[in-house]
């Protein structure tokens, strides 16, 4: 080959990259908006308009999480094989008829359905599929493109809760949900159809000081098996703090809005937090930052429990933010730390099994500690213990040939 056939070979794959990046980026705002984050601003129009308790229309978004963490175990081992297009493509498909479902229900087995089906098409679509995606086309850096789609992805409750609630008032849930299905087929069918056509490289050779071992033996080890119930735990008091922050802050004697503002501002500091992983890569090693993280998530859970003053319990919020956004990239490099990209989606797949049934169960979870314990501060402390033992079992989750 020429040295300009060379470029411009480098030149196309490069530019190819960013499409694929640009075109997940966009699915990712528009997947997790509509088949997540419209539920919680729509749930009480629900419960209004059907009567059906709320107890129970939550329940149905769980067990979709429940699906979903089942469903990513094939998609993962799908993926590693065929590339990303077909699976995320299908699972877009699927997904228009499942908010469809979700919105003609005329009774709670049918509503069910509905988010079985969303599950499913969760499992196919959200972000481990698409960092298994990036961290095969993106080689053996990867993470300023998960940087990237983290910092997109964390656009989506900003842009489509305001939407769903606008919606909401001019429309009923039903229409909404319609409205919001049309929304996710526009944008997200051609997207990973079109946008996922880059050549899927070969399997990745087995790095450096890592063996060849398959998935299935690598998901026996110590390291693995601590690693999921580290991230579990960490995942649980993450989703759980979150849920939970307004009536904590309310509970302190703020005000519902500026409770509420005081979650946007956790959220902005995801965002923050997101843009200085990749400095943190490059000058701490994989146990250190993995612990560290973990240490801020733990800490900053606590403070929240003692916290008084509404300035204090508003920062405490924000730099949560922070350590909850550095959090969804170390979930996204767990594997490539430890194992390589080789059996990237198989893996990760293995992994966010449990992470996703911890999260689907931590509104409960939160809920029953602040029931059992009297006070969301008691809760917040409970919960922050959870992230210090996750913190202690991290510095297990490296293989022994690391």
């Amino acid at each position: 080959m020429t040295t300009t056939a060379a470029k411009q070979e480098r030149r196309a794959s490069h530019t190819g990259r960013w499409v694929v990046l640009a075109a997940l980026c966009a699915t990712q705002i528009t997947s997790w908006g509509v088949l997540y984050y419209a539920f919680p601003v729509l749930v009480g129009d629900i419960t209004a308009a059907t009567g059906w308790s709320s107890p129970a229309i939550t329940g149905a978004l769980s067990v979709s999480q429940l699906v979903a963490a089942l469903t990513g175990i094939p998609v993962g081992r799908w993926l590693d094989h065929h590339g990303p297009r077909g699976v995320m493509t299908a699972g877009s498909l699927l997904g228009v008829p499942a908010v469809v479902v979700v919105a003609t229900a005329q009774n709670l087995p049918w509503f069910f359905a509905g988010w079985v089906l969303v599950g499913a098409a969760m499992g196919a679509v959200l972000y481990p599929p698409a960092f298994a995606a990036l961290t095969r086309w993106y080689g053996p850096d990867p993470v300023r493109a998960l940087t990237i789609l983290t910092l997109a992805g964390g656009l989506a409750s900003t842009v489509f809760a305001p939407l769903a609630a606008t919606l909401a008032e001019a429309l009923d849930w039903r229409q909404t949900y319609l409205v919001l299905a049309g929304i996710l087929a526009v944008v997200t069918i051609p997207a990973h159809w079109f946008g996922l056509r880059l050549p899927w490289p070969p399997r990745p050779p087995v790095e450096l000081g890592q063996t060849d071992t398959h998935p299935r033996h690598v998901a026996r080890t110590t390291p693995f098996v601590v690693l999921a119930v580290t991230l579990s735990l960490a995942a649980l008091a993450t989703f759980a703090a979150i849920i939970n922050l307004v009536p904590l802050l309310e509970e302190r004697g703020l005000s519902t809005q500026v409770a509420a503002v005081a979650l946007g501002l956790a959220g902005a500091g995801q965002v923050v937090g997101r843009l200085g992983y990749g400095r943190i890569v490059r000058h701490i090693s994989v146990r250190a930052r993995t612990a560290a993280i973990l240490v801020a998530l733990a800490g900053t859970t606590a403070l929240l429990g003692v916290l008084n003053t509404a300035v204090a319990l508003v920062a405490a919020a924000v730099v949560g933010g922070m350590a909850r956004g550095l959090f969804t990239l170390v979930q996204a490099t767990a594997v490539t730390d430890r194992w390589g990209r080789r059996y990237y989606g198989h893996l990760t797949g293995l992994l966010s099994a449990p992470v996703t049934i911890t999260m689907a169960l931590a509104p409960f979870v939160g809920a029953a500690l602040a029931e059992l314990s009297g006070s969301y501060a008691t809760t917040f402390l409970i919960l922050g213990a959870l992230a210090a033992v996750a913190t202690a079992l991290s510095c297990f989750t490296i293989p022994s040939t690391q």
